[in-house]
């Protein structure tokens, strides 16, 4: 069986420039859009995963057990924990409890821009619950000098580039003094600031959540705490499944994003399809000579599939560039903080692998259409 050559399918992509141009182009958005959709869902998710650790419970108001921002406990709370809890691990002779306030304020920059930011309050214990967050640049704020320190995606979305720069919330203007790095947590989208200046801002008296560190996963201590304080009206939760509900929470932006994805990419491959019976259209004469010369169907259909492909990988190709350079990292900001788009192997193999797939569906169809007329017919269609 005589087969055509590839060079055949490669010189075929010059004839028609714009055709190239419109074939690559469709392929280009959908591979990127794909490549978006996966990013974002990855982000999300990793950024949700490594948050949180098994050996740290949260105590919350009870009934606030989805949302600590709305929770409210009161201020000795910490205290009595430290002193009731004997699990409680203690680094240097410092109990591991951290009282916070979080509180979804909007932070306005210099420059005029405004983003729903989720603030924490902490006193410096909050390192040593948090294991994973570190100062990677400047120092902590000073309590009452209107100091604080910001994630590193919290900086890039807020567009703050430099220490010392400043920040509006609620009209009172705030100096950032360090960076934070919380390998991908949602640390990263967020702000701290000392305890007593948030309770200030907040004009609060009572705490959002209390974190403790244990030196193991058992959380019975601290449901034991939970249920015989009834006088603080608490509830606990491990800190990592805590982290889980939440990304159960927004799996409903995951699928929503990912169905938009979906039905573009089928739009794509429907506006890819009109091209290719467009072009194949016009060549209806070339394929009825080619099956003259003894080429089969076959044969003449494989190099068609190639030559779609050669088309859609131009645009794949494109567009996991684009998406490298403009995509990976970029900071997405929603309720529960910020975290920053990952553009990896996996994600660039679905973009990829999705270009391809609609550069074999897009030449399949049409060209069946032409192949399935009888070579006296396709010899006197016009060129």
């Amino acid at each position: 069986m005589r087969g055509l050559p590839f060079e055949y399918a490669v010189r075929n992509l010059g004839r028609s420039p714009a055709r190239l141009a419109m074939s690559a182009g469709g392929s280009m958005l959908v591979v990127l859009l794909v490549i978006a959709a996966t990013s974002f869902v990855s982000g999300m998710q990793t950024s949700l995963r490594v948050s949180g650790s098994p050996r740290n419970a949260i105590l919350m108001g009870a009934g606030s057990e989805e949302s600590v921002e709305r929770s409210e406990i009161p201020m000795r709370t910490a205290t009595i924990a430290a002193a009731s809890i004997d699990d409680i691990e203690r680094i240097a002779g410092t109990e591991a409890v951290s009282a916070e306030i979080h509180s979804a304020i909007p932070v306005r920059t210099r420059a005029g821009l405004v983003l729903n930011t989720l603030v924490r309050g902490i006193t410096p214990s909050a390192f040593l619950v948090h294991r994973e967050v570190r100062l990677i640049d400047g120092r902590l704020p000073e309590v009452g000098a209107d100091e604080i320190v910001i994630g590193r995606l919290a900086a890039q979305g807020l567009g703050i580039e430099a220490l010392g720069e400043q920040v509006l919330l609620d009209d009172r203007a705030f100096t950032v003094t360090g960076t934070l790095l919380a390998e991908g947590g949602v640390v990263e989208g967020e702000i701290w600031m000392p305890l007593s200046d948030l309770m200030v801002v907040n004009q609060r008296d009572t705490l959002s959540c209390v974190v403790v560190g244990l030196e193991t996963e058992s959380m019975s201590q601290v449901k034991a705490f939970a249920n015989t304080r009834i006088d603080l009206e608490l509830s606990t939760v491990r800190e990592d499944e805590y982290f889980a509900a939440l990304a159960a929470f927004f799996s409903p932006i995951r699928l929503m994003v990912i169905a938009t994805a979906v039905l573009v990419a089928a739009g794509g491959v429907i506006g890819g399809l009109n091209t290719t019976y467009a072009a194949f259209a016009s060549r209806v004469r070339e394929i009825g000579t080619l099956r003259t010369l003894g080429y089969s169907r076959f044969a003449i259909l494989r190099n068609l599939i190639e030559e779609s492909v050669l088309m859609a990988s131009i645009g794949g190709l494109l567009a996991a560039v684009a998406a490298l350079a403009l995509l990976d990292g970029l900071t997405i900001q929603f309720s529960m903080g910020s975290f920053g788009l990952s553009v990896g192997p996996l994600e660039l193999a679905l973009g990829l692998a999705s270009g391809l797939l609609l550069g074999i569906m897009g030449a399949v169809m049409p060209a069946f259409r032409c192949l399935r007329m009888p070579v006296p017919e396709a010899l006197r269609a016009a060129a």
